[in-house]
């Protein structure tokens, strides 16, 4: 119930925003408000917007009014092409490229499945079998971003990356057998002990 409260006062508030729209911007909201009943409601006020986008477009070209009939024609096409786009989305199918006898004949004999063009949609809980016949879902197959890279992990490159730079002079003199002073044996220990931390 909450819900159908909230879009009626949405599209109120949209509607208070067109009323004071005059002149031509009258006479295309009214074409527009036609229009926009032919696509799903949750997309209504975003057809109407292009309707109306297009329309004034059109008249930025022309330069001069656009006759009604016309401004009916565009509003049709910025429909079509809604629909258009919205089966090229869902489904993968795109028509528009194909020959007028070609659509023809998929309308009358229902060959869109068989359309080359088609996005087959494959579940993820689709099961394969992969090559050592082993059963495995789809979704079971799918990276995951938040998993360690061992082979990263082991590069000593790689952790150095990450270190910090003091700790790393420290390690050139350990490594050149030259003393540490009390600050650098500090901060080794306390780096140690975070790292135990973390470990545990």
């Amino acid at each position: 119930m909450r819900q159908e409260e909230l879009k009626a006062e949405i599209d109120q508030i949209a509607e208070q925003s067109y009323s004071q729209l005059e002149g031509e911007w009258g006479e295309w909201l009214e074409i527009a408000k036609r229009y926009e009943l032919k696509v799903p409601s949750q997309d209504r006020l975003d057809i109407r917007h292009t309707i109306l986008l297009e329309l004034a477009l059109a008249r930025l070209d022309s330069k001069k009014l656009i006759p009604k009939f016309r401004a009916y024609r565009i509003a049709s096409f910025m429909v079509a092409d809604y629909w258009r786009t919205r089966k090229r989305l869902t489904s993968g199918l795109d028509c528009a490229h194909c020959s007028k006898a070609q659509r023809a004949r998929c309308k009358k004999e229902w060959l869109y499945s068989q359309c080359p063009k088609l996005i087959k949609l494959v579940s993820l809980d689709t099961v394969t079998i992969d090559a050592d016949g082993n059963p495995h879902t789809l979704k079971d197959t799918l990276a995951d971003d938040h998993a360690i890279d061992l082979d990263a992990w082991l590069d000593v490159t790689t952790w150095l990356l990450g270190c910090p730079a003091r700790l790393i002079e420290i390690a050139n003199k350990r490594i050149d057998g030259k003393p540490l002073n009390q600050a650098d044996r500090q901060y080794l220990s306390r780096f140690r002990r975070r790292e135990q931390k973390r470990l545990l």
